[in-house]
């Protein structure tokens, strides 16, 4: 009859869910995970890339907490990352060399950006990759993130973190994007993604630069 077979396709759903919860991975250990070997030094764009590509496959197993991740619009996406305004900042450590130094740094890597922008602009067929891997040193761009992170109480910092861990991630997928096959031309729909690339990896510097100004 019919309502015995809505009972059964309950009765199997229900089995599905709970199978899914015991075997899928959580979002907090891909998310450890990512952390633990951003710590340790990964710095090769590909071995940043496979490690991210682990913890997108976890999220995408849990919606919910994949939403969580997401970060901009200041505390819209993630309860981690706070409004600017309301970071706790320590102003003398902000003013020292070190800090300055850093925010300088992570200026230029957004003005590198920029100008990788306006010279697809100007010839769509542009190779960015020399540009992108001779302007983004992933232990010198971690070292100059870092910087500023000090001036930032111990709460800012666990947002201020993912958003580091998001940089890393958006530099390695821009280069992966951009890449093109020698003889092909770059078509529009592939200069397309490299254009999102490059607008998303110039408001997550414009992100964290909020924290220090």
């Amino acid at each position: 009859s019919l309502i015995s077979k809505m009972k059964f396709t309950v009765f199997v759903t229900s089995l599905f869910l709970v199978g899914s919860e015991a075997f899928a991975p959580s979002a907090g250990i891909a998310r450890s995970s990512t952390a633990l070997n951003a710590e340790n030094g990964v710095t090769t764009r590909i071995g940043f890339l496979q490690q991210s590509a682990a913890a997108v496959a976890a999220f995408t197993l849990i919606p919910a907490q994949a939403n969580a991740a997401k970060y901009g619009g200041f505390g819209a996406g993630s309860p981690e990352v706070i409004d600017p305004k309301d970071a706790i900042v320590d102003e003398d450590i902000l003013k020292s060399d070190s800090v300055q130094n850093g925010i300088a740094a992570v200026r230029g890597y957004k003005q590198s950006v920029v100008d990788m922008k306006a010279a697809l602009a100007s010839d769509n067929q542009t190779d960015i990759g020399p540009k992108i891997r001779k302007d983004f040193d992933f232990s010198v761009v971690r070292t100059d993130l870092n910087a500023i992170n000090a001036a930032l109480d111990e709460d800012t910092q666990r947002g201020t973190d993912r958003i580091v861990r998001a940089i890393l991630q958006d530099i390695t997928e821009l280069e992966v994007t951009q890449k093109q096959k020698p003889g092909v031309p770059r078509s529009e729909t592939r200069l397309g993604n490299v254009n999102k690339k490059l607008d998303k990896l110039e408001k997550s510097f414009d992100d964290y630069l909020a924290f220090a100004n």
